[in-house]
């Protein structure tokens, strides 16, 4: 890690040039993890390693309220590869047949990749449907509440 993280960081400071019009700034993981607690708004985007990203995305779905909330993107660009669009938590075995997952982070991933496509008023009616669906008070057992699976995906289409 010593030898790959540095040259990470200088290839991500290369390509960053490319980029003036992006705030390119350097922080390592460890203040990167308190900035996260004490000024998440500083945030927007964050480019990094998958192993970092997976530390930092936990921790900032930790700090949403659930890592259930939060969707993730691993984006090309150029959009000359395809991009990736998945919810921060992993696959979540223990609790895999119990219909109480949160499906909030994968139907939110499905708007970031639809404003990743152009279609923007598409994402952005989704995410007001998830709004609407969370302040109706359709809640998952990982946000206090007792909402099943399918109950809280169908309220977001609902809302849709």
């Amino acid at each position: 890690m010593i030898h790959t993280l540095a040259y990470w960081d200088q290839i991500v400071e290369q390509v960053s040039k490319s980029y003036p019009d992006v705030e390119y700034q350097k922080m390592y993981v460890d203040n990167a993890s308190a900035n996260f607690v004490l000024h998440p708004e500083e945030f927007d985007v964050i480019v990094t390693t998958n192993f970092i990203g997976d530390i930092l995305s936990d921790l900032g779905g930790a700090i949403m309220g659930s890592l259930g909330l939060g969707p993730s993107g691993n984006i090309n660009p150029e959009k000359t590869y395809p991009s990736m669009f998945e919810p921060i938590h992993g696959s979540a075995p223990d609790i895999a047949g119990k219909a109480i997952a949160n499906p909030i982070g994968a139907i939110w991933s499905g708007a970031l990749m639809l404003e990743h496509v152009g279609e923007v008023d598409a994402a952005d009616a989704i995410v007001s449907a998830i709004e609407k669906t969370i302040a109706g008070g359709t809640l998952p057992v990982d946000l206090g509440g007792s909402a099943k699976t399918m109950e809280i995906a169908e309220e977001v289409i609902a809302n849709l």
